[in-house]
């Protein structure tokens, strides 16, 4: 029988995190980690309004490009939004420890969301080609209506995992304006947030429900101070 992998840090910023100094606290944190120097941790934090480019982003789904600051992420994926009542979860974790599976790490991430969404009566899905999260907004004898309510973009390095997921629970969805989220234009697809969808979801709500879903799929936690 093999021995459990040890608790994962649970981190959770109560103040906004400038996001260049967070980006250099998780790499510092994944680098460690790969050297066995630290132990895995998810960092739960908000950012104030910005726009982050991934690796895959194309220059003109950013429509507004002076509205908010932009930076370019090393994560996967295309031009997202982050600020305020956006619970970002930076996770880094070190999958030599855990299969070496890419593919099944996203499929676990997106599982952890929809779980985390159940507690609230919310059925999240998976789209084929469109990576995340979404909910199914479709009325009876209406046109197709699906919005993303949570963004996954990951980067492995040395097999240790770092940036993470995004669950909307109030973010001001009006920001989501000045880019193309994901590079998804079709005006059947939109975004959403837990308290969009009429549930006084708060910030503590959507945290414990992320720690709880969070264990059940990769294991105990253990308090944390953040690394910034």
């Amino acid at each position: 029988m093999t021995n459990p992998l040890p608790p994962v840090g649970w981190a959770v910023s109560t103040a906004r995190a400038p996001y260049e100094a967070a980006v250099a606290a998780m790499e510092a944190r994944a680098e460690a980690i790969s050297k066995g120097e630290a132990g895995e941790l998810v960092w739960l934090l908000e950012h104030d309004p910005l726009y982050t480019a991934g690796t895959s982003a194309q220059g003109s789904d950013l429509k507004e490009p002076e509205r908010f600051p932009v930076f370019k992420a090393g994560r996967g994926g295309e031009y997202t939004y982050h600020g305020p009542g956006q619970r970002v979860a930076y996770v880094m974790l070190d999958l030599t420890k855990r299969g070496r599976d890419a593919r099944k790490f996203v499929r676990d991430l997106e599982q952890w969301i929809i779980d985390s969404l159940e507690r609230f009566n919310v059925q999240g899905e998976r789209r084929c080609g469109r990576v995340g999260v979404w909910v199914n907004r479709t009325q009876a004898g209406g046109p197709e209506r699906e919005d993303k309510i949570a963004a996954i973009g990951i980067r492995l390095r040395r097999w240790v995992s770092f940036h993470g997921v995004a669950l909307n629970v109030e973010p001001d969805l009006s920001h989501f304006g000045g880019i193309t989220p994901c590079g998804i234009s079709d005006p059947r697809y939109g975004v959403t947030s837990l308290v969009d969808l009429g549930l006084p979801v708060t910030m503590d709500d959507a945290d414990d429900a992320l720690k709880s879903r969070f264990e059940a799929i990769f294991g105990a936690t253990t308090p944390a101070d953040p690394p910034v």
